[in-house]
């Protein structure tokens, strides 16, 4: 089994990264600056690195990326500086799931492969029917308006969601959304649900970044968990 990791240098994609490796997986990570991944998870045998901004590889080279892999994971992010959140590319996380997923179709795949977006809580699903405070409605609309990052997260959700209904039969997705993140050293308990069970405004929660990467790392070597929560945005608290 082959997990493709995009995002893999960011906080949260190294503790994936690492968690899978622990578990003897084969991994591949696509990354800007290898010299910004530990040495330590470097020398592992079962990694596979390819430094290269994703968005500028041609499809050829990203079909190679995905060809043979069992599952995609993007934890691709925009860095928090002003030009991070306000240059291009503005849709960063969208455009590179849009790429990835055009390329597993192009390899045919004879099992559907599983992709696994990071995303967050603040965005609503609405194709499942959440409802949210006119407050906390105003609110998100604001930040989709001022802050792009938030709208690229949206976007890139609701194109898994439009895109890949439960009778596709090349990709299966998953669309994570922890609440406000935290660093903790290691996996606590934690519970992840179907729909936020607080205010992403008005009464965040936490969730440690070590806990959704081994929630991730569990959608992708469990089938169970797989089979519980695909084609669906599961929200991750701590407990």
């Amino acid at each position: 089994m082959t997990t493709l990791v995009v995002g893999a240098s960011g906080a949260t994609g190294r503790l994936l990264v690492e968690q899978l490796l622990a578990q003897g997986q084969q991994v591949k990570i696509i990354v800007r600056c290898v010299g910004d991944f530990p040495d330590t998870l470097k020398q592992n045998d079962n990694l596979t690195m390819t430094e290269y901004s994703l968005l500028d590889m041609t499809d050829t080279e990203l079909l190679q990326q995905v060809a043979g892999c069992s599952a995609v994971v993007s934890c691709l992010g925009h860095n928090l500086t002003f030009k991070g959140i306000f240059a291009h590319p503005r849709r960063l996380v969208t455009e590179a799931v849009q790429r990835l997923c055009s390329a597993i179709e192009n390899t045919k795949p004879v099992a559907p492969v599983k992709f696994i977006l990071m995303n967050t809580t603040g965005n609503q699903n609405k194709h499942a029917g959440e409802k949210v405070t006119l407050g906390q409605s105003i609110i998100v609309g604001l930040i989709r308006f001022l802050l792009p990052p938030h709208a690229d997260n949206e976007l890139a959700a609701e194109y898994l969601q439009l895109s890949f209904n439960t009778s596709h039969k090349m990709i299966e997705w998953v669309a994570v959304r922890p609440d406000s993140l935290i660093n903790q050293e290691s996996v606590t308990e934690y519970k992840a649900y179907a729909s936020p069970i607080r205010s992403a405004i008005f009464d965040a929660g936490k969730t440690s970044r070590i806990n959704v990467a081994h929630f991730m790392s569990e959608l992708v070597t469990n089938g169970t968990t797989w089979s519980k929560w695909k084609h669906q945005m599961p929200v991750i608290y701590n407990i």
